[in-house]
């Protein structure tokens, strides 16, 4: 009988002709698991009636036209109640199952490279993580997202959602962990020294990670490392909690299942099979691993599910048959002479797990202690040692090679075998090589060149070399706050006057509700809340910012015209120009178009030292909501130099006043067909620097930003560009979380309406970043009483 908390095994399941490279407990039926393997298919596994030992396949998969890497399930849900399988995989491609078919309900293509990670949120939410060095977030199947600004420099192995609804994390080859909330990257974690294999979750604040490194740690979101876990002695390839939520098991290629209990290694289990690629815990606390040797196999604590006793001795011998080769670092170097004899194992171990090895003859053995028989329990013969250089030859498949390397074309740890003979042709064999693992044809000069590479200067009978594998091989800026925290009460850069860019006489109030961006008309509250169709959104016009003072703006212009440097200041001729043209596109109903000349020096001058030029600026920013000067300056032809410069204006570390207006330039160019192509073009790049100014703490500037938001959603309301949708969302989100301001807020939630609006899939992505629970808190505001009101529709869009 099994001694209480050892883990025994429960029955090996043979089922795949390939490793078995992802496991998964399933949510139908009870007690199911999942698995995907090298052979291109995936499983689902139900246990048996009778004896509740084993494990019998319910369910074949076929749809991946390469090798399947990874595997996550899709929670229930009203379509779906038993839930959805999804599976990634060498052809970079993502398949989604049901029960029902073993073919795909769909596909889901983006990544450019192998799919090796999924992770599945609420409301349908799925992230993936792919050796093209992005992670993308998908709803149903479409790509909301892709996560990529600041974020990894080399292959997604792992990604995981957190039950915090919004906070993402991806682990890399580059050897960090990234939190992202909203599609933004929030904090990188550093420590490990090696490829991140894989991540898990402990709660909504808590998680492990595992390297290449051997070493385990378990991390708060905040980014403290809390702790750090040793022994496994080669790569660590997978990760699962138990039920408790503390403790929690782990497997590598060092042909060990180790059980980690109140922080300890409490037991370690060897497997016959190098690289243990895999592991799920079951909600009775079973544990599932997939190895290289294509067996599934579960072990448990329950002395109800042990496997029989010829199993266990089946198993037990199988074991002892294993060849461990020391280069795969699990055994540290041995030396023959300095080991004891079989009489060493009359002496009991430690511990359980503890490894002894002695020398029976000329050979070594590997034994293991168990400490539930009490007993010694062959684990191995080992080859290859330090000093069993006599042939120095490897033994492979039942032959001697010179060389055998061990290479991974499927995520950077060792997994397939390429044996090789310094007679051999190294393109023979390396066909030969791509030809067994159905590989592409494409590889043959990298593995040919890689055997050259390797075996340079050796000859028959020389060992193997530890040849590198021929396949694998900035915090977001937050500016200062000196000058970041000023307002615009007073010129901040002269000291003088009372010009206040992109200010002007304030709206009339009137009675009732006013318009919410104008304050114009009057709207009863009572009637609002009576209506079907709210007044807040969807807003599918541009809001744009059109009140000026023009005689202080041409004051301020003369005034530091005379500071300018001496080849950019303007003449008495040009100024004049200037004023003509400011005239002109204060009031838009005016007769007097602007001229081509008028548009060209306004765009030179636009070049003026970034102390001085805010005047320039303000005057552009009411001059592109004008049709001439829009389609002038937004054109195919310009538009492209106009939209960079004015992103140079919205650096971070820029001005403030800059800033702003460039925000607000931005925003009027919306007023015209030729910026809304424009800006809807060279979104990204916007989108992306805007967002960085929600840590400038003004509101002037948050106002800018929210209107910029609101402006995009309305533009893309009407259109069924998801990924955009996606890209406002998370910039939103940004925002809500620093701005103060009650009409950013305000506008920021017309555009959140707006996105949700008529569109169940944003509405869902937008649940399952947590939106709601980001806005829920200005649902009760009274003053304006516009941000309580527009707050609860939006939360009710939601629903």
């Amino acid at each position: 009988m099994a001694s209480p908390n050892v883990y025994r095994l429960r029955c090996s399941i043979p089922g795949h002709e390939m490793d078995v490279r992802g496991l998964a407990a399933a949510f139908f039926p009870a007690g199911a698991f999942v698995s995907v393997s090298r052979d291109r298919t995936g499983r689902v596994w139900v246990p048996d009636a009778s004896p509740n030992r084993g494990f019998t396949e319910m369910h074949c998969m076929n749809g991946h036209t390469n090798f399947v890497s990874c595997v996550c399930i899709i929670p229930p849900n009203d379509t779906y109640p038993r839930g959805l399988i999804a599976t990634g995989g060498n052809d970079h491609m993502i398949c989604v199952f049901s029960l029902d078919r073993p073919d795909p309900l769909f596909t889901l293509k983006g990544h450019k490279n192998t799919v090796c990670a999924l992770s599945a949120g609420r409301f349908g939410t799925l992230l993936s993580g792919s050796w093209d060095t992005t992670a993308k977030v998908w709803l149903n199947d479409k790509c909301m997202m892709t996560l990529q600004a600041s974020g990894h420099t080399a292959a997604v192995w792992a990604a995981v959602i957190l039950p915090e609804q919004g906070l993402m994390l991806t682990g890399s080859a580059d050897k960090t962990i990234k939190l992202w909330k909203a599609g933004r990257c929030e904090k990188t974690f550093v420590g490990h020294e090696d490829c991140i294999r894989a991540l898990a979750v402990v709660s909504d604040v808590e998680f492990f990670s595992c390297s290449n490194d051997a070493s385990i740690r378990r991390w708060n979101v905040t980014g403290e490392c809390l702790q750090v876990y040793y022994g496994h002695t080669n790569y660590i390839y997978s990760l699962a909690v138990f039920p408790n939520k503390q403790d929690f098991v782990s497997t590598g290629e060092d042909r060990t299942v180790r059980i980690w209990k109140q922080g300890e290694c409490s037991q370690t289990i060897r497997l016959p099979a190098q690289s243990v690629w895999c592991c799920c815990v079951l909600p009775n606390g079973d544990i599932v691993v997939g190895a290289s040797d294509g067996i599934i196999r579960v072990f448990t604590e329950s002395d109800e599910r042990v496997a029989s006793a010829e199993d266990l001795q089946a198993f037990e011998e199988e074991l002892s048959r294993a060849t461990i080769d020391p280069k795969t670092g699990d055994l540290g170097d041995i030396k023959i002479e300095d080991l004891p004899g079989r009489e060493h194992l009359n002496e009991p171990g430690n511990r359980e797990g503890q490894t002894r090895l002695i020398k029976d003859g000329g050979k070594v053995e590997a034994y293991q202690w168990s400490e539930s028989d009490g007993r010694w329990v062959k684990i191995g013969d080992v080859v290859g040692g330090s000093s069993q250089q006599s042939s120095s030859r490897v033994m492979y498949e039942g032959k001697e090679y010179d060389f055998v390397f061990t290479i991974d074309v499927n995520e950077g740890g060792p997994s397939m075998k390429l044996p090789y003979n310094v007679t051999d042709d190294p393109w023979l064999t390396a066909h030969k090589f791509l030809q067994k693992n159905d590989l592409s044809p494409l590889f043959l000069d990298q593995v040919a060149n890689f055997i050259i590479e390797n075996t340079k200067g050796h000859t028959l009978g020389q060992g193997q070399p530890g040849g590198s594998d021929p396949f694998t091989g900035s915090a977001r800026y937050i500016p200062g706050t000196s000058d970041s925290r000023t307002e615009f009460g007073i010129d901040p850069f002269t000291g003088s006057g009372r010009y206040i860019p992109g200010t002007g006489p304030g709206p009339v109030p009137s009675a009732g509700v006013a318009d919410p961006f104008t304050g114009r008309g009057a709207y009863s509250s009572a009637a609002l809340q009576q209506s079907v169709n709210n007044i807040y959104f969807p807003k599918k016009d541009a809001v744009t910012f059109d009140q000026a003072n023009a005689t202080q703006i041409l004051a301020k212009l003369k005034e530091l015209n005379t500071g300018a440097p001496e080849d950019q200041q303007l003449s008495e001729d040009k100024l004049h120009t200037l004023e003509a043209l400011l005239l002109s596109v204060c009031e838009l109903q005016s007769n007097q178009k602007p001229t081509a000349e008028q548009i060209d020096i306004l765009w030179k001058t636009t070049r003026w030292p970034e102390d001085i030029v805010f005047p320039v600026l303000d005057i552009l920013r009411l001059a592109v909501r004008h049709p001439v000067v829009n389609e002038r300056l937004c054109s195919e032809t310009e538009g492209i130099q106009f939209c960079n410069h004015i992103l140079s204006l919205m650096e971070p570390r820029g001005r403030p006043a800059n800033q702003m207006l460039a925000l607000r330039t931005l925003c009027n160019c919306f007023a015209a067909p030729w910026g809304r192509q424009l800006l809807m073009a060279q979104r990204d790049a916007i989108m992306s620097r805007a967002v960085e100014l929600r840590a400038v703490y003004n509101k002037n500037i948050h106002v800018a930003l929210a209107t910029l938001v609101l402006n995009y959603t309305g533009t893309l309301h009407s259109l069924s560009d998801l990924e955009g949708k996606a890209q406002c969302l998370s910039v939103a989100s940004a925002a809500l979380e620093v701005v103060q301001d009650k009409e950013a807020v305000f506008r920021l939630l017309v555009a959140l309406g707006t996105i949700v609006s008529n569109d169940t899939t944003a509405r869902d992505l937008a649940q399952s970043l947590g939106v709601e629970s980001q806005i829920t808190k200005y649902s009760s505001v009274s003053d304006p009483a516009k941000v309580g009101e527009c707050c609860r529709l939006v939360i009710n869009a939601l629903h």
